[in-house]
């Protein structure tokens, strides 16, 4: 056991960070982000970093009775000194010194590549694993949230810890992240949304002191709001914001286009020192208006829960003074100024917005219809596997290119075949005749890639195709979950999960969860392909290189696994050590991603070719292909392969 929790250790302190060195130093070279050189502020963020694992770890030993070890967890529940008032201060402190490291060296890689991997994959271990365990060994109450946290969801006065923690998990976050974007510069092919009918506005000089304003305006709503209710729904509104907005500025190339002036005035000078120290980017939406309106949501609040209606009015205008001075200040545009405002509105009732979109995915979740034809069952779920294989096949052959169209098809027959014969080898039963795995799939691709490369096809673009494909794939699959009720999560709370009640779903047949709310985990699946699909499409359109793309959609695929995994809970499902076998092959596809992005390749071509005929008829005919074998099977016979679901 000694021996165990040594290699353990070690696995963690020596094997992690020279591990992380070396991929850093490795990834250089397929690297073209800014070099980001402070080593005084590198060396002080790394330091911090330090203190926090220090402090960690030693009150670990000390009232855990234990080493940080989720293998070899300490026996005693922690929550006093340095985890009273954090809950993970290993992990930050980590992360810390790995982006203190990288900035002090003035390693791009480390910083742009590295550091954000390492934080996903501490979020990961945290929400897929730990979080979990704490509660299975020590009851709900481990969960209870630190000192510095956002607050609860109670009409009790906001205390100076909890705005304290808005500030370090939301508004400090915000600005690393705006000036994380800016360092990244303008993205190849930008484009501006500045309307024809504007171009001709005059610059009026004196509202920028309305737009500057939002420094002001932002803080001092955090430190106004009266109770933690409001309070926590402007961190909430913010934090969802933050994602969302973060995802579009790293994904839509849109740069500001500031009308032209001549600064006549203190402010007009101001205005132009602004627009000077702004590359333009971090432009569409304008989070200067998202943020005023979040704001003035939370001066309304205050409002109801003073009785004072005066403050409502002040908040919401003070955020129409910020709306309107972003145009004519010319920091933004009509249409960004736009996007924002439309955002807002799902945002600011993101309770109906997730019950919406809550009650759609259950609507979805049993719609199974079936029609049969003599000994044939034709199952309506097979639609989705359809439109997944020929979207598929439309995106990969656009961005392998018309040469590889046949190594393309290839590649789409090798994924569909392995799909099969890997849920076969993993959780074929009499139940399950025919079950079909998505890592089978990838499999698939990477055998077909292989075979292709054997007879003259280049093997890096091909992966790179099937890479950016692949979420798109996943995505359309995972409708087809919902109806045939596999990858299901485990009960959840009426607020959150959603009921299965036909009797064909798998819900109901193999895990008899029938009525139970469970966790919706395709559709966590769903959001978080839609964030990676789009990712990558824009990394191939700046020339990202095929290997990077591949490696980079392996890790953000294993990241979401891994914690989707956590929530699901398939009675078929192997666990090993604690973990489902699909978060082991999550954590390999984490290895095999980061090996990927250190193989020097070409950079991609930075484009899509536009499908012609022979691609689309590819596409339809794979998508029949695929909706036959994932739509139609034979319920009265028992051979392997035949049935898809149980017969009556």
């Amino acid at each position: 056991m000694r021996l165990a929790r040594l290699a353990y250790g070690a696995v963690f302190v020596v094997f992690l960070p020279v591990g992380l060195l070396l991929w850093a130093r490795a990834t250089s070279p397929l690297v073209r982000l800014p070099v980001i050189y402070v080593p005084e502020a590198g060396a002080a963020l790394a330091t911090l970093g330090v203190l926090l694992i220090a402090a960690g770890i030693r009150d670990m030993i000390v009232l855990g009775g234990g080493l940080p070890m989720n293998a070899f967890p300490p026996p005693h529940l922690v929550r006093t000194r340095i985890y009273r008032w954090v809950r993970d201060p290993i992990y930050i402190g980590f992360v810390l010194v790995c982006a203190g490291v990288s900035i002090a060296a003035g390693s791009p890689a480390g910083l742009w590549i590295v550091t954000p991997v390492t934080a996903l994959a501490c979020a990961a271990l945290v929400y897929g694993y730990e979080r979990h365990d704490l509660r299975r060994r020590f009851g709900k109450d481990a969960l209870q949230p630190p000192v510095l946290s956002i607050p609860p969801d109670d009409d009790n006065a906001a205390s100076a810890t909890h705005r304290a923690a808005v500030f370090l998990w939301v508004l400090i976050p915000w600005v690393v992240i705006f000036y994380a974007v800016q360092a990244l510069g303008r993205q190849a092919g930008a484009f501006g949304t500045m309307l024809p009918f504007e171009s001709g506005w005059t610059v009026l000089q004196w509202t920028e002191l309305g737009y500057v304003s939002t420094y002001l305006f932002i803080p001092v709503t955090a430190l106004l709001i009266r109770t933690q209710r409001d309070l926590r729904r402007f961190a909430v509104q913010a934090l969802i914001a933050i994602v969302v907005v973060s995802i579009a500025w790293l994904t839509i190339p849109v740069v500001a286009t500031n009308r032209p002036f001549i600064p006549t005035s203190a402010l007009g000078r101001l205005l132009a020192l602004e627009q000077a120290h702004s590359n333009g980017v971090a432009a569409f939406p304008a989070f200067h208006v998202l943020w005023a309106l979040i704001a003035g949501e939370a001066w309304h609040g205050n409002a109801r829960s003073s009785g004072r209606i005066w403050w409502g009015w002040i908040g919401w205008l003070w955020a129409a003074i910020i709306t309107v001075t972003s145009v004519t200040t010319s920091m933004h545009t009509v249409v960004e100024v736009g996007a924002a405002i439309t955002l807002f509105l799902p945002i600011r009732h993101y309770e109906r917005t997730w019950a919406s979109i809550r009650a759609m995915t259950e609507l979805i979740a049993n719609s199974w219809k079936e029609w049969r034809v003599g000994p044939i069952r034709i199952i309506n779920h097979g639609v989705w596997g359809a439109a997944g294989a020929g979207v598929g096949l439309l995106v990969a052959g656009s961005a392998a290119g018309p040469d590889c169209l046949g190594a393309v098809i290839w590649m789409a027959l090798c994924s569909l075949v392995c799909a099969g014969l890997w849920a076969q080898a993993l959780e074929g039963s009499s139940k399950l005749l025919r079950p079909f795995g998505w890592y089978g799939g990838i499999l698939g691709g990477v055998v077909g890639a292989l075979t292709a490369a054997a007879v003259g096809c280049p093997a890096a673009p091909l992966l790179a195709a099937f890479a950016i494909a692949a979420p798109w794939i996943q995505i359309f699959g995972r409708v087809r979950c919902l109806v045939q009720g596999c990858c299901h999560g485990g009960p959840a709370s009426p607020g959150v999960g959603i009921r299965y009640q036909h009797r064909r779903s798998r819900v109901t047949q193999l895990a008899h969860l029938a009525g139970v709310p469970v966790h919706a985990t395709p559709l966590y699946s769903i959001a978080g392909n839609i964030v990676i699909g789009v990712a990558l499409l824009r990394l191939r359109v700046v020339g990202t290189p095929d290997s990077l793309i591949v490696g980079i959609y392996l890790i953000l695929a294993a990241v979401a696994r891994f914690v989707e995994e956590s929530f699901r809970a398939e009675p078929q499902t192997p666990i090993l050590a604690g973990l489902h076998s699909y978060q082991w092959i999550a954590f390999g596809s984490l290895l095999a991603g980061i090996v990927c992005t250190t193989i020097p390749t070409a950079a991609s071509t930075p484009t899509f070719v536009w499908p012609d005929a022979r691609l689309v008829w590819s596409a339809i005919a794979m998508a029949m292909l695929a909706g036959f074998a994932l739509g139609v099977d034979f319920p009265a016979s028992s051979r392997r392969f035949s049935r898809l679901a149980p017969a009556d």
